[in-house]
């Protein structure tokens, strides 16, 4: 089966602007944008209120991993199987995927930090809260060792 939005057209500057609305709508107070070596946009940043505590976020698309996926999807054409068609594709799937967080905000089943809560950045080492509980195999999260 293809992969979501593998045929997507739609510039990543675009998805990403329309991501960077929404996070504004949604009480966002910054947004910043990264790029990689390439000068590919690689992961949106921002930044939000929670509690008098300004907690901020690192959502990163994943663009390699989306380009090995097309390049082994028999069902894609040869020329969707670029780095840049895996940008828009890895940004459109983000974009989605936040549009259902925020739609779950919104229908006032989860706070804002709740549903990001994975990509909560600690501000003294930059790493996300996944990265973090995965550099340390979950430890916290373990029952047993409880």
């Amino acid at each position: 089966m293809p992969i979501l939005n593998y045929t997507t057209s739609i510039a990543v500057e675009k998805t990403t602007s329309e991501i960077q609305g929404k996070l504004a709508r949604a009480g966002a107070q910054a947004v910043m944008t990264e790029y990689d070596d390439e000068q590919v946009l690689c992961a949106l940043s921002f930044r939000i209120l929670c509690n008098g505590i300004m907690v901020s976020f690192r959502l990163p698309a994943q663009i390699d991993r989306i380009y090995m996926l097309l390049q082994r999807d028999d069902k894609a054409p040869r020329k969707l199987k670029t780095r840049d068609q895996a940008a828009r594709v890895a940004w459109r799937i983000i974009k989605d995927w936040i549009e259902a967080q925020l739609a779950i905000v919104e229908a006032e089943q989860a706070e804002m930090v709740e549903v990001f809560l994975p990509y909560a950045q600690n501000p003294a080492t930059g790493k996300t809260l996944f990265e973090q509980l995965s550099n340390d195999q979950f430890a916290l999260l373990d029952y047993k060792s409880h």
